[in-house]
């Protein structure tokens, strides 16, 4: 059964070899033009499902798995947002997309990928991992390193999480945070962010490299979709938000009041759907 024969309650898991020949998983479902979808750090394909089964009712919807996760080939020793982006291009050539939708670091590579590419005609992001400035904290990476080489997997993941989450959230102390963690995250969802930890460094170690580079972005020719939610209360978003905005040749931007930082994979994601659908046909 091809891509183009699939119903939209259909998904179907494929792969690609990317430039230098690491296997690149992918989701795919619905029918219609085609668009890539990218996930953010400490995310797999399979939390997309329900923002992608709602925009395949109007596209076909490819959700990559990004380096070192699932099916998809390990990051590697020279892992880099290069490679993020080969990734991406091998998929696109594969599917003819010409729309592309990245979330957090996802939103990143997505706007890495866009640049001086003109086979993209438009792009949503939604709140895309762009420091400006230092605007991202990266000051918990040696802590963190420390506690994943002795394996203590929770505390690394409390040290991230109070260090870039949102500004309520940072001064909780770790162990309540370690308390609070099954709150938020059920078993399944913990199990999944602590086997990415590593991978999270290196992606993150790439967004402070790319640290206050979003004037490169100019290079985008397709339209692009700035997306945020008014509740995710971190500063690097409004940040980012505005200066992406003054950069880009051709954008839009769009708030949804009542959603965070996981607005597009965990609490709306047809809310989401729905307005990149609006967005991407007319």
């Amino acid at each position: 059964m091809t891509t183009s024969q699939m119903s939209t309650t259909t998904d179907t898991t494929h792969a690609v070899l990317s430039q230098d020949g690491a296997k690149i998983s992918y989701l795919s479902m619905g029918s219609g033009p085609s668009v890539l979808v990218l996930p953010g750090a400490l995310s797999m394909a399979a939390d997309y499902a329900a923002f992608a089964s709602a925009l395949a009712e109007h596209f076909t919807v490819h959700i990559i798995e990004r380096r070192g996760r699932g099916l998809s080939s390990p990051q590697g020793d020279d892992y880099s947002i290069l490679k993020e982006r080969e990734d991406v291009l091998a998929l696109q050539q594969e599917t003819g997309a010409s729309l592309l939708v990245g979330h957090s670091f996802g939103g990143l590579v997505a706007l890495e990928v866009a640049r001086n590419n003109p086979l993209l005609t438009k792009i949503a992001v939604y709140e895309p991992g762009v420091s400006i400035d230092g605007s991202i904290p990266m000051h918990w990476m040696p802590g963190y390193e420390k506690k994943l080489a002795e394996k203590n997997y929770l505390d690394a993941f409390v040290e991230f999480s109070l260090a870039v989450g949102p500004e309520r959230a940072r001064n909780t102390s770790p162990w309540l945070m370690k308390l609070l963690l099954p709150l938020f995250l059920n078993s399944h969802e913990r199990k999944l962010m602590l086997g990415l930890l590593p991978e999270n460094l290196r992606e993150h170690q790439e967004v402070a490299r790319l640290d206050s580079s979003y004037e490169n972005y100019r290079e985008i020719p397709a339209d692009v979709l700035l997306m945020y939610g008014g509740k995710s209360n971190v500063t690097w978003v409004d940040m980012s938000m505005e200066r992406l905005a003054a950069v880009l040749p051709r954008s839009e931007t769009k708030e949804f009041p009542k959603l965070d930082h996981f607005g597009i994979d965990k609490r709306a994601p047809r809310e989401v759907a729905k307005a990149v659908s609006v967005y991407f046909l007319k």
